[in-house]
C-alpha cells in the first residue's frame, strides 16, 4: 500500500514538473527555445503542447528559416493529435504558402488524408468526403509519379463508395416509404418514383459502383410497386415498363437471386398487359 502511493505521488510530482516546464517554454520570449522544445514535444508524441507551442511560432517565424518546417510540423501534430479539420487546414495553408517548399507534396497529400480520416457515416452531411475527394484529386494533379499516388487512389475509391451509399440508403428510404403520402412533393408522384429516380441518377454518376445491382433491384421493385399503384390511365404503360425492367435486370444480372423476383413480377405484368 504505501510503495504505491510513493509511485503515485511520484508520478505526480513528475507530471507537475513538466507542466512547470511546459508553463515556462510557453512564457519564454525565446522563440529558438521554443522551436527546438516543440519538436522534442513532438518527437516523444506529445502533439498537443508541440501544436500548442506552433500555433504561436508560426505567426513569428513568416519569412525565416524555420518558417516552413513550423507549419508542417504544427499540421502533423494537429494530424497526429486527431484533430483532422485544423489540420486540413493548417496543410493546406502550407501548399498555398509554399507550393513549390520542402514539404509541399506531403501536405498536399494530406489535406485530402484529413479530410479522410474525419469521413462521416454515410447517413450524414458529406461535405468532407466530397472535400477530400477534391484534395486528392487535386494532389494526383500536382504529383502523378508521387509514390503516395497509389494511397491517394485507394481513398478515392472508399470515399466514393461513401457517397454512393448515401445515395443508396436514400433510395432505399423512398421505397420504405411506398404509399406513404406526407413527404411527396410536386416533382414527384409517389415515393416509389423518387426512389427510381434517385437510384437511376446515382447509377450514371457511378456506373461501376459495387452497389450496382442493388440500385437496379430497387428500380425493378419499385416500378412494379408504382404499376400497381397507378391510375386506370397510366397503369398498362407501367406494367410494360416494369416487365421491361425485370428482362433488363436478368440480362445484366443472371446469376443474381433476385432474377427469382424478376420472373415473378413479369408474369404477373404479362397478366395485365396481355403481351
Amino acid at each position: 500500500m504505501k510503495k504505491n502511493c510513493l509511485i503515485v505521488l511520484c508520478m505526480a510530482a513528475l507530471l507537475s514538473g513538466c507542466a512547470r516546464e511546459f508553463n515556462n517554454v510557453y512564457k519564454s520570449r525565446d522563440n529558438t527555445y521554443k522551436y527546438e522544445y516543440a519538436k522534442q514535444m513532438f518527437a516523444m508524441g506529445k502533439f498537443q503542447q508541440a501544436a500548442t507551442l506552433l500555433q504561436e511560432l508560426v505567426t513569428v517565424q513568416k519569412g525565416r528559416e524555420n518558417a516552413q518546417e513550423s507549419l508542417y510540423m504544427l499540421g502533423m501534430a494537429q494530424y497526429c493529435n486527431k484533430d483532422f479539420e485544423a489540420a486540413s487546414a493548417t496543410f493546406k495553408k502550407y501548399f498555398q504558402s509554399y507550393p513549390k517548399g520542402d514539404f509541399a507534396e506531403q501536405a498536399s497529400f494530406y489535406v485530402g488524408q484529413s479530410l479522410f480520416q474525419s469521413m462521416p457515416d454515410p447517413r450524414l452531411d458529406q461535405s468532407a468526403t466530397v472535400g477530400a475527394i477534391n484534395a486528392y484529386q487535386n494532389f494526383m494533379d500536382y504529383y502523378p509519379d508521387s509514390p503516395l499516388r497509389e494511397t491517394a487512389q485507394k481513398r478515392l475509391f472508399i470515399l466514393q463508395d461513401n457517397l454512393v451509399m448515401k445515395e443508396y440508403l436514400s433510395a432505399e428510404l423512398y421505397y420504405n416509404l411506398g404509399g406513404y403520402f406526407g413527404n411527396i412533393n410536386a416533382n414527384t408522384e409517389s415515393n416509389y418514383e423518387s426512389c427510381i429516380i434517385t437510384a437511376q441518377n446515382a447509377l450514371k454518376s457511378y456506373p461501376f459502383s459495387s452497389l450496382r445491382e442493388k440500385f437496379s433491384i430497387l428500380i425493378m421493385k419499385s416500378k412494379y410497386e408504382l404499376a400497381q399503384n397507378s391510375s386506370e390511365e397510366k397503369r398498362v404503360e407501367r406494367y410494360r415498363d416494369a416487365e421491361d425492367e425485370c428482362y433488363g435486370f436478368i440480362n445484366e444480372f443472371p446469376e443474381s437471386e433476385a432474377c427469382k423476383t424478376a420472373e415473378k413480377y413479369i408474369a404477373r405484368c404479362k397478366k395485365i398487359t396481355g403481351d
